[in-house]
């Protein structure tokens, strides 16, 4: 199952977080990897996003592990950029074999009022991004006959949430979208499937601004006093959990054993997927 020796692995968004522990990961069983990353802030995001710096690093773990890697700060919304980066990964590599659309931001803000830059930002990013990702890379997948696509929703993508109605709509939308191109895609040897993280590990909930959201009864409030109310959205008793565990579930989905499985939404969210239905 850990075996992706002579494959070719892109990972959007790789250039820190669940995104860099996807990319080392396939390096170390033998992948070679793309990865993209937008590695500029955005005013819509209420935390700073990763770095040129960050995107580089990534490039050099993966570079460490003994394999190939191409590295491009690009932002998955824009389609041309997309298509142009599979191009040459295919030019480069030969093909492009598996596909984690993993890039997204998180955007808080109540509905009434949130403004119009902040839903195009969560739908672009988190959604439009997903979309750009399979479809540069489905045609090489169809005519090779063979493809893994891997897509991230989240917990808030099959459950409703204060100051989230951006972020869930688009994550609800990632899962839609995966499992009709998994329908679409079928008759080619190629799967697509949904994980849906809970709370992980990552900047995006690790700032001061998603704290204060969370304590606003407290001036400067740390990891330990937001860490309870991180815990009381899983079902088990964690605030978070760390990257790598939504990696074991990317290798399992793009494994060669993976071939009949498609379509899926596999939650790892601490058990918070036993609240909801479906």
């Amino acid at each position: 199952m850990d075996d992706f020796d002579g494959k070719v692995a892109l990972i959007t968004g790789g250039a820190r977080g669940q995104g860099r522990s996807h990319a080392v990961a396939f390096a170390e069983r033998g992948a070679d990897v793309v990865i993209c990353d937008r590695s500029e802030d955005s005013a819509s995001v209420f935390y700073p996003l990763a770095t040129e710096e960050d995107l580089a690093e990534t490039a050099r773990l993966v570079e460490a592990a003994g394999r190939r890697c191409i590295a491009v700060k690009a932002d998955t919304a824009d389609r041309p950029a997309m298509d142009a980066l599979v191009a040459r990964a295919e030019s480069e590599f030969g093909r492009v074999d598996i596909a984690v659309a993993n890039a997204g931001v998180s955007v808080a803000s109540p509905v009434q009022s949130m403004t119009t830059a902040q839903w195009t930002e969560a739908i672009n990013s988190n959604l439009t991004g997903v979309f750009n990702t399979i479809g540069a890379v489905a045609p090489g997948m169809i005519e090779r006959r063979y493809g893994r696509i891997v897509t991230i929703s989240s917990m808030l993508g099959r459950a409703g949430s204060t100051n989230m109605a951006a972020y869930s709509a688009s994550k609800w939308g990632v899962i839609g979208l995966t499992k009709s191109s998994a329908l679409d895609l079928a008759q080619f040897g190629i799967t697509a499937n949904v994980i849906a993280p809970g709370n992980i590990s990552t900047p995006m909930i690790h700032n001061d601004a998603l704290y204060s959201m969370m304590r606003p009864d407290l001036e400067a409030p740390t990891r330990d006093d937001v860490a309870p109310v991180f815990e009381s959205l899983h079902a088990q008793p964690v605030p978070w959990l760390e990257p790598e565990e939504i990696t074991r579930a990317v290798l399992f989905f793009a494994a060669e054993a993976s071939a009949h499985i498609s379509g899926t939404v596999l939650p790892i969210d601490a058990g918070n997927a036993a609240r909801v239905t479906g």
